[in-house]
């Protein structure tokens, strides 16, 4: 990067090991969420760009340093890549706040925690197993081999821009594949200071690409190019249902992880403050940007009242402001569309005849300036046929819907297309053993919410999405098996057979 258009940082793209212009020469504004200022200029990257990138990791696949590498030595890659996260985390962090508006107290956290993506995938690299088959043909050596797929595309959300990454590239990598990365249009500027530690780390030019710039100019041509044969997304479901689609013209291996609308359900016999805390994190935490919050809180009838007291007594405490202090709790939105959008939602659940329990507008607090900020909002009197309990609205907007028992938890709890997260708080082990065999979610945590591990498969149900990122079995995601059958007869017999 450097700074000489003014006050802005103008970054490079990374293709093929050089840091380079986009094709067309333009760039693109980035915004500080919390100033509402553009603060570094993007390349503006096309089609072109997007080929120069698929060809530079096609040929890095197929020739040069590392098809040649062995696994153990791929894995020590990503473990000095682990190394190098770690030594550079809060500067990460840094860059992912003003970029994205999230808390320094959580980015930096993340950004350290990420690095063990890279150990543990670092690790996986050379235990990478086929196995004899004990064929049920004579004089038959039957065995199976895991290949890299080759070009991975993958295309990263704004919300926590290296974290997503490390979840698709971290596996990818140990498993021998290449990648061309595109960032979101609002959020690129982490993953290309990242891409210097890639560079530090050794990793062969061409391995690991990235062409920023916006959807329909860079994100699609990434997912038609033919040299891609794989795409990794993350994002809402509409995005992701038009990705399956032209990705499925090209037969494409694909991965998405989607949407939600998470169910947070708090029985009567739950430990109160704890549940409270729950529902707290699961929707104004990361200001409710995350696929994962839990947007609508299912409390049981006989407490509901007393919960709701309590839930807006505890968020009207959050603290709001400049992201990058440590008392911030709430901060603001990453970008101005989503800002709008959330609002909009605001509006159509008032439309709909819900209850402002807390909040309900833009925040107007003098700690937030002019950056984007929405007020957090609880709304009561909600029901579950309603848009603001249907549709994904990714702010910090809590619908409040009151239930009888586990069946009928249960029956709202699925009523949605999404299936990504439940929560359930209870002091019960038969519910909440029952709870988490019955809601249809890829995640369901008990007396607690949004934890996340790399040794943990994570994923979706229904429109949340397909396949699943982190834990051991996942990386089979970016490998294809290879079946090997050796003759040991001294005569082939009757050709005409099959055999």
């Amino acid at each position: 990067m450097d700074t000489t258009a003014g006050t802005l940082v103008k970054y490079k793209m990374v293709i093929d090991g050089e840091w380079v212009d986009s094709a067309s020469s333009q760039h693109f504004e980035s915004f500080d969420p919390f100033t509402g200022k553009p603060w570094a200029l993007i390349p503006r990257g096309n089609a072109e760009d997007v080929d120069r990138a698929a060809r530079a990791a096609r040929k890095a696949f197929t020739s040069g340093e590392w098809p040649k590498m062995t696994a153990s030595r791929r894995g020590a890659l990503l473990r000095k890549l682990g190394d190098l996260i770690t030594e550079k985390s809060k500067a990460l962090a840094e860059i992912e706040v003003r970029d994205n508006g999230k808390l320094y107290a959580e980015m930096s956290a993340q950004t350290a925690y990420m690095a063990q993506w890279y150990y543990y995938y670092g690790g996986l690299a050379d235990k990478i197993e086929g196995q004899v088959i004990p064929i049920d043909k004579p004089d038959t050596f039957n065995y199976t081999r895991f290949e890299p797929l080759g070009v991975v595309g993958a295309i990263i959300p704004w919300n926590s821009p290296l974290l997503l990454t490390a979840w698709k590239l971290a596996p990818a990598l140990a498993a021998g594949n290449v990648m061309v990365l595109k960032p979101s249009e609002y959020t690129s500027a982490s993953l290309l200071e990242f891409m210097k530690l890639i560079e530090e780390a050794g990793f062969p030019p061409g391995v690991v690409n990235v062409v920023t710039g916006f959807g329909p100019e860079a994100g699609t041509p990434l997912v038609e190019h033919p040299l891609v044969a794989k795409i990794a997304f993350t994002g809402s479901d509409l995005t992701g249902q038009k990705i399956y689609e032209a990705a499925a013209k090209g037969l494409k291996k694909v991965s998405m992880e989607l949407g939600g609308k998470s169910p947070n359900i708090v029985f009567d016999d739950a430990e109160i403050d704890n549940a409270v805390k729950g529902a707290i994190s699961g929707i104004f935490a990361a200001t409710g940007q995350t696929c994962i919050a839990g947007s609508r809180l299912l409390v049981q009838e006989s407490i509901h009242d007393q919960f709701v007291e309590k839930l807006v007594a505890f968020a009207k405490t959050a603290k709001m402001g400049n992201p990058m202090s440590m008392e911030t709790q709430v901060g603001p939105v990453t970008n101005q569309p989503q800002y709008k959008k959330i609002l909009s939602y605001i509006d159509i659940a008032k439309a709909e005849g819900v209850t402002t329990a807390l909040g309900g507008a833009k925040a107007t607090r003098p700690e937030c300036g002019d950056g984007w900020f929405v007020e957090p909002t609880i709304f009561t009197g909600v029901k579950n046929s309603m848009r603001i309990a249907q549709e994904e609205v990714f702010g910090p907007v809590l619908s409040v819907i009151p239930f009888k028992d586990e069946e009928e938890a249960i029956a709202i709890g699925n009523d949605v297309v999404f299936g990504l997260a439940a929560g359930v708080w209870t002091q019960n082990m038969r519910r909440a053993f029952l709870m988490a065999e019955k809601l249809q979610a890829g995640t369901v945590w008990v007396n607690t919410y949004r934890a996340v591990s790399y040794l943990s498969p994570f994923g979706g149900y229904k429109r949340s999405g397909l396949g699943r990122e982190s834990g051991q079995e996942m990386i089979k995601e970016y490998l294809q098996t290879k079946s090997v059958w050796i003759s040991t007869a001294r005569e082939v017999p009757n050709p005409f057979i099959m055999r």
